[in-house]
């Protein structure tokens, strides 16, 4: 069993890693400076600071890390680890958090590929000898909480698994501590999400300055077969997960499983959706999946820099707005609708009552998205509603930068994490608004009522605000 999209067993023994050749980094003991994070390319002859062959940027222009995780293509656990690898990320370090699980026998090791003609990185998980067996959330946790790992990076894995139990949960309709895991809760996903988080941290992209953001996330076609059957693509799981977090999905020729709930769960926990920041670029990496498919690369793309400030400004742009207004639908049924049209990737969707023809009363529902995924939107109201037509147009808005970082919530030992979103209003004021369904899932794990979970993220923040968060202009909101 693999995590990668549509995987097979592997068509040969696996191959040892490749001694280190001139062009790749030397061995290290410590962090990397960022120049040294670029694949197959030397240290220049004098610090970068002090380097005038390339114009420098204002020294107070630069932040935190930053990265863009390019998954067009699709992404899955393997195929995020190797780009995170290919990109900088020290081997060494990855072997090292997984070897910490305890689990005998379990490694994992990259190796060079190519996908679609393109040069990338395989990420390959040794499994025990011992048979694998499916696990439940609690045993999961209890594994991560058990091995000595950095706090960053339990900390990501378990937010990961957390998210995956979330969206099985929902799909199943039972409650995240009882969800059996299968495939996801297997050695493969253990590795692929312990690794995954090791590198980023190593990337220093778990940092609280730390900026990642994600393309729409191919959506792939056709029918997968798992532990529950025969199942349309995107399963429920990548559904539910990119409903909860904002994900785009986008639909496209690509077929198979592009996205696996693995991958969209690693997205979901480190990034959030919108375009690349301002960043200088210091490495890209590029992580391949199991097949070679005709129809393009199999591949997830990584793009590492570093964040450049952004002036804390009023942003305008264009904003495409699909409506359409139904007086024949089962009012029941339109919390399923405003689901489905964040999962097609609409930034946010709501419906206002209406009076029709004839008096008979309905709702105006209306979602705002990106021209890309309009048909997609478009589709989503013409499928789950009674509506025979959609209208849509084009609009200007304007929105305030904002920054999102994490307060921890709850007593020491039990401490949940909470992104809180931070809107710079002119004049110099700033409002605080915790992430709503992240401070659901800590009520639910504290037992604290909703409100409580968000006046304390609130005055955490305001407490203890971080010193350079780095503002953004995120898509999803008006």
């Amino acid at each position: 069993m693999s995590e990668s999209p549509e995987a097979g067993p592997a068509s040969a023994a696996p191959q040892p890693r490749p001694a280190p050749t001139p062009e790749q980094p030397p061995a290290r003991s410590g962090k990397r400076p960022p120049h040294e994070r670029r694949r197959g390319t030397a240290p220049p002859a004098a610090p970068e600071p002090c380097d005038t062959a390339e114009p420098q940027a204002p020294p107070d222009t630069r932040t935190g890390g930053a990265a863009h995780l390019d998954c067009t293509a699709g992404v899955a656990g393997d195929m995020l680890l190797a780009a995170l690898v290919d990109a900088g990320a020290d081997p060494r370090v990855v072997a090292d958090a997984v070897a910490a699980l305890g689990v005998p026998g379990l490694t994992v090791r990259t190796r060079p590929a190519r996908r679609g003609g393109f040069a990338c990185l395989r990420a390959h998980v040794d499994r025990p000898s011992v048979p694998d067996r499916s696990r439940h959330l609690p045993e999961v946790l209890a594994l991560l909480a058990e091995a000595p790992l950095a706090p960053e990076v339990a900390r990501c894995a378990r937010r990961v698994f957390e998210l995956l139990a979330e969206a099985e949960a929902q799909a199943h309709g039972t409650t995240p501590e009882r969800v059996h895991f299968h495939e996801v809760g297997a050695h493969d996903a253990l590795a692929d999400v312990v690794g995954c988080a090791a590198a980023l941290a190593d990337l220093g992209l778990l940092a609280p300055n730390a900026e990642v953001t994600c393309s729409a996330l191919a959506a792939g076609s056709g029918h997968v077969t798992g532990a529950h059957g025969r199942m349309p693509v995107p399963v429920p799981a990548v559904l539910g997960i990119a409903a909860r977090h904002g994900l785009a999905l986008a639909a496209g020729e690509l077929t198979g499983e592009r996205t696996t709930p693995t991958g969209a769960a690693l997205v979901g926990a480190v990034a959030r959706p919108g375009p690349m920041v301002a960043m200088t670029v210091r490495a890209v990496g590029v992580g391949g999946g199991h097949r070679d498919t005709p129809e393009g690369p199999n591949i997830t793309r990584v793009v590492v820099g570093e964040a450049l400030a952004v002036p804390s400004a009023a942003v305008s742009g264009e904003v495409v707005v699909v409506e359409s207004t139904v007086d024949d639908l089962d009012p029941r049924l339109w919390p399923s609708v405003l689901e489905a049209l964040r999962a097609a990737g609409a930034w946010d969707c709501w419906t206002v009552g209406t009076v029709g023809r004839r008096g008979r009363p309905g709702r105006l529902v209306t979602a705002l998205c990106a021209a890309e995924v309009r048909p997609a939107v478009t589709d989503v109201l013409l499928r789950h509603t009674t509506t025979l037509g959609v209208r849509w147009s084009t609009q200007r808005r304007t929105t305030l930068p904002r920054r999102v970082t994490t307060v921890a919530v709850g007593p020491p030992g039990r401490e949940q994490y909470v992104p809180v979103k931070i809107a710079d209003v002119p004049g110099g004021e700033v409002t605080v608004q915790p992430e709503l369904a992240e401070a659901e899932r800590a009520a639910r794990a504290l037992g604290w009522p909703v409100r409580q979970v968000c006046a304390a993220a609130i005055s955490g923040y305001l407490r203890e605000p971080p010193a350079r968060a780095v503002p953004r202009q995120p898509p999803g909101h008006t």
